[in-house]
């Protein structure tokens, strides 16, 4: 089992700057992927970023460029640091982890922008 815990989110004006961090409970280290997910009112939810064991990331074309990923496994956290935020952005965002057929996922943060 693997308990995340979000935080950092909040309220921002468009064009402003938010970082989430999301805390495991447990080594990081051999997690196949750690990620955010983002869900806003009446839509699924979609992928924003993801990293890696080995330090591959992905992200959704809507963020590229915006959103920065990156996992620190000494402090056991993945972070995601957002640039430019739009008020598309508006979401609640999840912290996910894939350990081998094992999905885990955080109570989730909420993100709104402004415009």
């Amino acid at each position: 089992q693997v308990q995340l815990v979000e935080s950092g989110g909040g309220l921002v004006q468009a064009g402003g700057s938010l970082r989430l961090s999301c805390a495991a409970s447990r080594s990081i280290f051999m997690f196949n992927a750690m990620g955010w997910y983002r869900q806003a009112p009446g839509k699924q939810r979609e992928l924003v970023a993801r990293i890696t064991r080995i330090g591959i990331k992905n992200y959704a074309d809507s963020v590229k460029g915006r959103f920065t990923i990156s996992r620190d496994n000494a402090k056991n956290t993945v972070s995601l640091e957002m640039n430019s935020l739009k008020p598309e952005d508006t979401a609640v965002y999840y912290c996910n982890v894939l350990q081998g057929q094992n999905d885990y996922w955080g109570q989730g943060t909420q993100v709104t922008v402004s415009s």
